[in-house]
């Protein structure tokens, strides 16, 4: 079995191949599909979704982010802490963007709020590298998504267990990859404090991953 590192670094160079127009169309492709599973886990009412910003060949998610908007959900972006913590602040089409002093990333601007925020939240949209069909998910390897879900399971209730035994995270997850970062049952070595998500949010649709 490939380790994380060797299977983010594959990944990684697989999307430094990817063209403009395609990631413009995988875009505009994850927005449809990511918007659907919004109206499914708010009842078609307005919901708060935790997401993030693509950056670089990351699947772009700022036509998510806009469209969310346009349906009437609220959306949360994360802000990089001291010691991989997030923060969160909620955005719109019109919110100022920062440097982070902590990535090289932009972050929103505005009023910080900590994990405590996600009662309140239908669903989050996580960035991911991999997602295997046991829903194990790689990360960027910042460690700071790693932290928050770890918060998170402390702050709520946790839901009922994978049926293989792994962790839930509890509030639904899922997971932004391209199709082809969608893996086999079993390929991503699991670790004792992982969480699994519950789906797969790519260009070709919304694949649901929890066991």
């Amino acid at each position: 079995m490939l380790t994380k590192a060797e299977i983010r670094a594959g990944h990684r160079a697989g999307r430094a191949t990817l063209t403009r127009a395609g990631l413009e169309s995988a875009g505009e492709a994850i927005a449809r599909h990511g918007l659907a599973w919004a109206a499914e886990l708010s009842g078609s009412k307005p919901g708060t979704f935790a997401a993030y910003l693509g950056v670089g060949v990351e699947p772009p998610t700022l036509p998510l982010l806009k469209a969310l908007h346009t349906a009437g959900h609220r959306i949360l972006l994360p802000v990089c802490e001291p010691e991989l913590a997030l923060s969160w602040v909620y955005w719109t089409p019109a919110s100022e963007s920062v440097r982070s002093r902590y990535a090289p990333i932009q972050e929103p601007a505005g009023e910080r709020h900590d994990t405590t925020v996600m009662r309140s939240a239908s669903g989050i949209f996580l960035p991911a590298t991999a997602v295997d069909f046991s829903g194990n998910r790689i990360g960027q390897g910042g460690g700071y998504y790693d932290k928050f879900l770890a918060a998170l399971a402390a702050l709520l209730p946790s839901r009922p267990l994978a049926s293989d035994g792994g962790l839930l995270p509890p509030v639904p997850t899922a997971a932004i990859v391209y199709d082809a970062e969608v893996l086999p049952a079993g390929s991503i070595p699991a670790e004792s404090f992982d969480r699994k998500v519950a789906a797969a949010l790519t260009p070709g649709g919304l694949l649901r991953v929890q066991p």
